[in-house]
């Protein structure tokens, strides 16, 4: 990385991170929503997308609002069950989960956004940073946005 696409990376983690978990969650949606079938190599395919379809499949199983209040959980890394589930993957299959989350909006199958949301300006910003990254500063930048969340998993059995 040289250092202006370094620092440029640094400032939209930044910027993600300063953002309400909303907005987050928003920009997320539409960074997976941009890079389309580009994204399916690097989560997918790792390893552990058996275990991301797992707990996205917990999700599914949820009412549309209990869908987005887990989505919310894991952002701002309440202390939940499914956030700690979360919380103790691995950062590729952190980045699958998060696909499928994106794909089971697509489909129906979880909450949709609403159809007359529109991203803050902040938000648009950071777009448009994303989108003048090349592909693997967008998945080293999305990674570092979902690696973070969750909630720590508790000590002994209990997850």
């Amino acid at each position: 990385m040289t250092s202006s696409t370094m620092n440029a990376y640094d400032q939209g983690k930044q910027a993600f991170q300063g953002m309400d978990v909303d907005q987050q969650l928003a920009v997320l949606w539409f960074v997976y929503t941009k890079m389309g079938k580009s994204i399916t190599p690097a989560a997918p395919g790792a390893s552990g997308s058996d275990i991301a379809q797992g707990l996205f499949n917990q999700v599914k199983e949820l009412s549309q609002e209990e869908q987005l209040q887990v989505q919310r959980d894991i952002a701002s890394k309440a202390n939940t069950q499914i956030s700690r589930e979360y919380g103790s993957l691995s950062p590729e299959t952190k980045l699958a989960f998060w696909y499928f989350l994106a794909q089971g909006m697509d489909n129906g199958t979880i909450i949709p956004m609403p159809p007359n949301y529109e991203l803050s300006q902040a938000g648009k910003d950071l777009l448009g940073r994303i989108e003048g990254m090349d592909f693997q500063h967008q998945i080293d930048f999305l990674r570092g946005a979902v690696l973070p969340m969750g909630a720590e998993a508790a000590p002994g059995s209990d997850i």
